[in-house]
């Protein structure tokens, strides 16, 4: 039986996943941002603002309903045939979707059609992301040792504010040109940058072994005589539905405070000029990519569900200072309380990697955890900025959008105090899995 002690290949599936995740978001992001920034005048021309960007934020939301489709898809490829060959597949997936959006023509161009492939595209992009995310996570926490699972958990996790930093960085050197140059032809760059992300990330990832938890459960013949989606709906019903709503914050709660709060904070309301606001994000996102890796190390030392609830808790309080101060006039402290919020709330998702790796058996590990988690993405993330665009709308105040994320917070802490963990191992029979040492609800 082959072990996963081997500490170059445990650190080079942690780099790997780190860079695949880096890209897997960058993209990802590239087309949140565009969509809060430009994507209503671009593709959604109306007279009413709120309407056209009510229209974009629905777009975006298309490719988080599309993420269990390629949960279910590429969690199958990953628990039958490998990790390492789903990964591979999403990131080509991804790039090429990307790339073909910074091409698209607009709707002063084409008309309706335009709206239409851009939806198609983001549709792709929502399939890819959906099969990638549980086997980055996979391909570092199963080639990890016992003692440090949360921490290289914690390399995917670095994508997410990594891939954010990046693709808000290279948002505000386009929208510097001013509005009209961003409108007209600057957002397509961001997204035409990607192929070359693309290539670096297979290149990284096709180094990778194949995790040696997966490996020997194939070799006992798990792997090939169970089918992942029955499994996983059988079986883990339970811990998939605890899933996800702890991924109500992580998911829903960040988009809240990243891409409604960038819309929030442009609009009439507020009136910031977009190239703040995007500097803004990305100092938020350098100082989230500075506290993962310390915050996943925590999770090993004080375990990781004291760790996510900390961190949920930080992101709902942190989150309602961020609305309060951009009705203010301070730029400093705007810049403060976001870094603050994106800094703290870490712990959520640097322990969320390793929290949901370990609540489902071998068997069907990567469609469990995966349909969990775009599961949550498609109800929360997906909606949750246009929940808050017509809960403004509606109420006329940000305290609406507060209230909204503040609720998230909650069930995503109650759904942690039961989740449960498993050893890391091949399990032929749920029945038979051992709790981990010490795991309980105030692990």
């Amino acid at each position: 039986m082959r072990t996963s002690g081997g500490s170059r290949q445990h650190r080079r599936a942690g780099l790997a996943a780190f860079v695949g995740t880096t890209v897997e978001w960058y993209d990802f992001y590239v087309f949140s941002t565009a969509a809060a920034l430009v994507f209503g005048p671009v593709f959604f021309p109306s007279s009413n603002a709120i309407t056209g960007l009510a229209a974009s934020f629905a777009t975006y939301a298309v490719g988080f309903i599309a993420r269990p489709l390629g949960a279910i898809i590429f969690g199958h490829v990953g628990d039958r045939i490998g990790r390492r060959p789903a990964l591979v597949a999403t990131l080509i997936l991804m790039g090429a979707a990307t790339f073909l959006t910074g091409l698209l023509p607009t709707y002063a161009t084409v008309g309706p059609w335009a709206p239409v492939l851009l939806v198609a595209l983001r549709i792709v992009q929502g399939v890819a992301v959906g099969g990638e995310w549980g086997g980055a996570v996979l391909l570092a926490v199963e080639h990890a040792p016992e003692k440090s699972k949360t921490f290289y958990g914690g390399f995917p996790q670095l994508g997410n504010p990594a891939g954010g930093l990046l693709a808000t960085g290279v948002f505000s050197i386009f929208s510097s040109l001013g509005q009209d140059s961003l409108e007209e032809w600057g957002w397509r760059g961001p997204f035409l940058i990607s192929a070359a992300l693309i290539a670096v990330g297979i290149y990284v990832r096709a180094k990778v072994e194949e995790s040696p938890v997966f490996d020997d459960a194939k070799a006992q013949s798990q792997a090939a005589t169970v089918l992942p989606l029955k499994f996983a709906v059988v079986h883990n019903w339970k811990p998939i539905l605890l899933a996800i709503g702890m991924v109500a914050v992580p998911s829903g709660g960040y988009y809240i405070v990243t891409t409604y709060a960038t819309a929030y904070a442009t609009g009439d309301a507020v009136g910031l000029s977009a190239t703040f606001i995007l500097n803004v994000l990305t100092v938020g996102s350098f100082f989230e990519l500075l506290a993962t890796l310390p915050s996943a190390w925590l999770g090993d030392r004080l375990g990781r569900v004291r760790v996510f609830i900390a961190g949920v808790v930080a992101m709902g309080l942190l989150g309602l200072a961020e609305f309060v101060v951009l009705s203010g006039s301070s730029h400093i402290l705007i810049f403060v309380v976001f870094s603050a919020m994106r800094f703290a709330s870490s712990g959520a998702y640097a322990a969320l990697a390793t929290l949901l790796a370990q609540m489902f058996p071998t068997e069907s590990r990567y469609t469990s955890m995966s349909l969990a988690y775009q599961g949550s993405a498609a109800i929360f993330g997906g909606l949750s900025p246009l929940a808050a665009t017509l809960l403004y709308s509606a109420t006329g105040s940000v305290w609406s959008v507060i209230g909204l994320l503040l609720a998230l917070c909650v069930l995503a802490v109650c759904c942690a105090l039961f989740a449960p963990q498993l050893r890391d191992a091949p399990i032929a029979n749920p029945a038979n899995a051992q709790p981990m040492p010490g795991a309980n609800a105030t692990e």
